[in-house]
Order: structure tokens, then sequence, then C-alpha cells
């Protein structure tokens, strides 16, 4: 039983490789593309549409600035004592420069989002151009300081300001009612007004975290850990244990419960958007996504008792169990230390909370070639607000219209998450519409394909038009 609510709880944590910014970046300029509306309010269609439910628009993706091949690499000492070719980063055979290269000096991020829409539709009507979706969206996301490797392969300097650990998560629904029209000739607005329903939400964040050696080689760790979960019938559980050496027990979070399902919190959120076209070759848009909040009903919060671990090795350690120096009772001292330290208790629900669900600055510039209208050159910059999982992209695209039911391109994109290239192929004949597109093409990938640079993304969606 206790495996099963485990599995309940990570799937939401890691169905948590979801949302967040589930547009295709590389469709930006893409003039029929279904759902450009999710990138600015304010662009519309030449056709109206309904979504295959489920299958309108799915999106999944995942960033980072570090991946799997800064943490695995080859092990210099491989075939000698039958070691093995892969290694972790913190193999002793790994110099400390060659291991540390791979991650970024600043806050190491990975970020998975997926997203699905369940049911949206377009049509033309009230003088412009109307959406109603309803969507599915969850986001995962983690940030280590390049501090925390550094201090776990390379212990030789005396004090480590490691900084925030954080790791969170956020699944809700959407119930989203979109309008643009034309305001003059040259320029378009538009708004999206949406409702959100919360599943869950869970913040777990170690603060402060440092290192310290004195000169008596003694290490003192410090560090405060914390935990929210805000889900519908969400609990932990704990368990009591004695001390090894101290007297009294002490309880720590051994398991978590989930009784029932259901909204977890309620919020809303707004799009803004606009686009301006100067003359016949270039024109400009700017967009505010996702500009709102979510009230959970309840805080279960756990933190750790103690927020320091000291320890200055094992002095003078003798074999017999009897010997107040043994090596047994010096671990236990140890061990008492670290069920403070390391072990999260239960604080209760305390009262709810309200969070953001992160915002998104979309500004683009558009150039059409006068010389060959069905080519068109765009720059996009993109930029998420979203504390320790915020980043920025600028990603430049060619969009090819080579007939009135086909359209697509290629593009490049540069950012907090290095450089990636993408794609969109976008098909819009009379009655169905398909489109297939990438923001990073999957690279090189493990044994086990996992992508290596951390950075993969696809979307898909199929609807009918009219």
């Amino acid at each position: 039983m206790k495996q099963k609510k485990l599995i309940l709880v990570a799937t939401f944590m890691l169905s948590v490789v979801a949302t967040i910014a589930q547009s295709l970046n590389s469709a930006y300029f893409t003039d029929d593309y279904k759902f450009r509306h999710t990138m600015n309010p304010a662009f519309g269609n030449d056709q109206g549409y309904v979504s295959i439910p489920g299958l309108g628009n799915l999106n999944v993706r995942m960033q980072g600035n570090f991946g799997y091949d800064a943490v695995i690499m080859h092990n210099p000492m491989a075939g000698i004592n039958g070691q093995k070719s892969m290694a972790t980063f913190l193999h002793p055979s790994i110099d400390v420069s060659t291991a540390l290269d791979g991650f970024n000096s600043g806050n190491n991020r990975i970020i998975s989002n997926m997203g699905v829409t369940i049911l949206s539709a377009g049509f033309k009507a009230w003088g412009g151009y109307n959406t109603i979706e309803i969507n599915s969206k969850t986001s995962f996301g983690v940030s280590l300081p390049y501090e925390l490797f550094e201090f776990a392969k390379n212990t030789g300097n005396k004090d480590y300001n490691i900084g925030d650990i954080s790791v969170g998560a956020i699944s809700y629904a959407e119930i989203a009612l979109g309008h643009s029209r034309q305001l003059s000739e040259k320029l378009r607005v538009g708004a999206k007004l949406k409702v959100l329903l919360g599943v869950g939400r869970a913040d777990v964040k170690m603060e402060n975290v440092q290192a310290q050696l004195d000169d008596a080689n003694k290490w003192l760790v410090t560090a405060n850990a914390i935990a929210d979960v805000s889900m519908k019938g969400f609990s932990y559980k704990e368990k009591n244990k004695e001390y090894k050496q101290r007297p009294g027990n002490y309880k720590y979070i051994d398991d978590v419960d989930v009784d029932g399902a259901g909204i977890g919190g309620l919020g809303m959120a707004i799009d803004l958007g606009a686009s301006y076209k100067l003359n016949d070759d270039w024109s400009f848009s700017a967009a505010l996504l996702d500009l709102g909040f979510i009230s959970w009903s309840n805080d279960m919060q756990a933190r750790n008792i103690s927020n320091t671990f000291e320890f200055d090795g094992f002095h003078d350690a003798e074999v017999a169990k009897s010997s107040n120096n043994s090596i047994k009772n010096q671990g236990e001292k140890y061990s008492d230390q670290l069920a403070d330290f390391a072990h999260l208790q239960d604080q209760g629900d305390q009262g709810g909370r309200t969070t953001g669900i992160g915002a998104s600055l979309n500004l683009g510039a558009e150039y059409t070639l006068p010389v060959y209208r069905k080519l068109s050159f765009g720059l996009l910059s993109s930029t998420r607000f979203q504390g320790d999982y915020s980043w920025t992209e600028a990603r430049l695209s060619t969009n090819w219209v080579p007939t009135d039911w086909l359209d697509g391109g290629m593009s490049f994109g540069v950012g907090t998450f290095g450089v990636s290239a993408g794609w969109v192929l976008n098909i819009h004949p009379e009655g169905f519409n398909f489109f297939v597109g990438m923001d990073h093409i999957l690279g090189k990938q493990s044994k086990e394909f996992i992508p290596l640079s951390s950075k993969a993304s696809v979307n898909f969606g199929m609807n009918i038009t009219f």
C-alpha cells in the first residue's frame, strides 16, 4: 500500500513533466498555426477550428543548462581491475576541473514541461476572433547551485556558501476565453481570461546551505530544509524512533497519504497581447502571458528540526564495543545529529497559501522579403518569470508559405539553456489541420535514450477546420 501511495505522489511530482511554457516558439511567425494565440492572444487565424479531444495540441518539453553528460562521463580507469567504461563525476580518477566542467557556474537547472489541450475551438464572431480552451498544465523544475557539485567533488577548500537547493512542481487545469480584434488598419489587440483549477503544488527547498571547515578540521554544515505541499487530501505520515545515544525519541516523515483527489486550489490569470503592422514588410508584436495566481486551500508543511550538523571525524577509534571511543559510539553520535538535520518533521496544515503560476513575456519582430512575399524572417524574445526556474531565449526563424494550405520554417535559439535548433510543419487544407514541430531537436542520447544535453521537445496536434 505504501508503494502505491508513493507512486501516486511521484506521478504528481513528475507528471509534472509538463507545462508552464507549452508553446511551440518556432511557430510564432507561422501565420495559420492554429495555436498562435497561446503565444500572443492578439493573433487570429484565417480558418476556424475545433480540436480533436486530447490531440489538438500536445507539447512535451525538457530544458536544462546541464545534463546527463555532466554527471556521467568516461572513466579514465576503464578496464583496469574490472572498472566500467562510464563513471559519475565523483570518481576519484576524474580530476576536479574535468569533473566540474559540465556544470553551469551559476544555478544548474532542469525544467520539464508537458501540456495537453483537452478541448479547444477558434472562430470568427463579434467583430474579431474568439477562442475557447480547456487545458491541462503541469511542470517540474530543479535548481542546484554550482557550489553543491564543487563541494561534493572537491572538499579541499574551507568554506562553501552553497546557497539554495530548490525542487518544485505544479499541476493545474485552465478554462480560457480569448478575443482579438483589429482596432485600426495597423493595430490588432487581444486578451484572454483564464480560470485556474489547481490539482497540486509542491515546493521543497534547502535554504542557505553552507559548509565550513575550521582550523580543528571540524566540518560544520548548516541548512534550513522546508517542504510545502498543497494538494487535496494530502498528508504526511510519521514514525517514532529512539535516538542512538541521546535520551528520548524523534519523529520523522516515513510516508505520505493522499485521501481522495480533486481541486486543491482556485485562481485566475490573464493574457494580454498586441500586434502592429508598420508596413507591408515589417510587423511587431508583444504579449504578457499567464499573469495570475492560484489560492490553495491547504499547505502541508514539513521542516528539519535542527539546521546544523557537525562532523569532526573519528578520534582514537577503538574496536571494542564497550569503549566510549568505539567506532560504534562515535557513529551513533553523528547518527543522532543527522536524525534532526536530515529528517523532516510534519508541521501540520499552515492554513493555505497563494502562489503565482509564472508569467511570460514575448516580443516579436518579423520582416517579409519584398521580392518574395512567401518568405519572412522573425526574431522572438521570450522571458519566463518564475523565481528559481526563470529563463530567457532569443529565437531567429525563417518562415516559408509555399501554398495557401502549407507553411512552416526553421529556427535557431540561444538563451539560458544554451543553443538549440527547431522546426515546424503546418498542414491546413480545407477541413483538417495537422502540425508537428520542435523547439529543441533531439540530439545525442545515452544508451538508455536519455538526452545528453537535457534539451528536447516535441509539439503536434490535429484539428478539424472550417
